[in-house]
């Protein structure tokens, strides 16, 4: 009779140190990079409600990461310390070519229902800058070394025009963000600056600049859209359930994506004309890490 009573009560301490533990289990966050579109907290905000439905739908907690600069989300993935990141299509090759990490998805809005966008540079209206012509000993804002849309597509372009942006223009800046270029040059900062389309769509539609003090003087070709990333090490099944949660994300804001329709599968190869960009510019990747 001792020998049963004892038995039950080993087996009821193991259900409940079992039991104990699957929640710390559930607890081990899913930890998401964030291009510094927007200032890190912008960023962060902007991103609340699609993380918080990612949380929702995985099961488990989700902890955002902004970096100053694109290449602290390249580091902290290939340290490790990220599973998942959102990045720039240059900054995601960049990544690819120094850190373990793939392509894997990307969004869909409902107002384009495209998974690409352009690259633009901008002047205000008064500043006389009609064209890319007009550019010539100007001050100009790239965003970061690492930009597509930011830097590499809008450089690419100028080189093809003939004009060499080393030495083309008066002063270069890098601004660390988007948001901090269109600001710039909407406040004379610098004369011109190129930027992300959408992220200039979404500075006016949130009254941070007037779209009738500026215009567009240049626009490239269209850039495959900023992938969600992961680590390859990541496990297989985990990959799975990340993957179809972020189908399942619709009919939610994020930051200048505009509303969700769910994010579509993509791979690798989608970001070769990057690669090819880079290559005209002859940029070696791996020195860039």
């Amino acid at each position: 009779m001792n020998f049963l009573f004892r038995l039950r009560r080993s087996i009821t301490a193991l259900a409940l140190c079992a039991a104990a533990a699957t929640p710390a289990l559930a607890e081990q966050p899913l930890t998401i990079g964030l291009i510094p579109a927007e200032d890190s907290q912008a960023m962060i905000e902007s991103s609340r409600q699609v993380l918080a439905k990612l949380e929702q739908q995985l099961g488990m907690p989700v902890k955002p990461f902004v970096a100053t600069d694109y290449n602290g989300v390249i580091e902290a993935l290939r340290s490790k310390k990220l599973d998942v990141a959102y990045l720039g299509p240059f900054s995601y090759v960049l990544a690819n070519s120094v850190a373990d990490v793939e392509a894997f998805a990307v969004a869909v809005t409902k107002k384009t229902g495209q998974s690409a966008y352009k690259s633009v540079i901008i002047a205000r209206k008064d500043s006389g800058i009609a064209s890319t012509a007009d550019l010539k000993r100007r001050t100009f804002a790239f965003v970061d070394p690492t930009s597509a849309s930011g830097h590499l597509f809008p450089k690419s372009g100028l080189l093809q025009a003939g004009y060499d942006p080393d030495t083309y223009f008066s002063r270069v800046i890098f601004s660390g963000s988007h948001d901090a270029s269109i600001l710039a040059v909407a406040n004379k900062k610098v004369d011109a600056a190129a930027v992300a389309d959408r992220i200039l769509a979404s500075a006016i539609a949130k009254g941070q600049v007037k779209a009738d003090e500026l215009e567009i003087v240049w626009s490239s070709q269209p850039i495959p859209e900023s992938p969600m990333v992961w680590r390859k090490d990541l496990d297989p099944a985990l990959k799975a359930k990340i993957a179809k949660a972020l189908a399942g994300v619709k009919d939610l804001p994020w930051g200048d994506q505009g509303v969700l329709d769910g994010f579509q599968p993509t791979n690798d190869a989608a970001y070769n004309v990057v690669r090819d960009t880079a290559k005209l510019l002859q940029l070696d990747l791996r020195s860039m890490k």
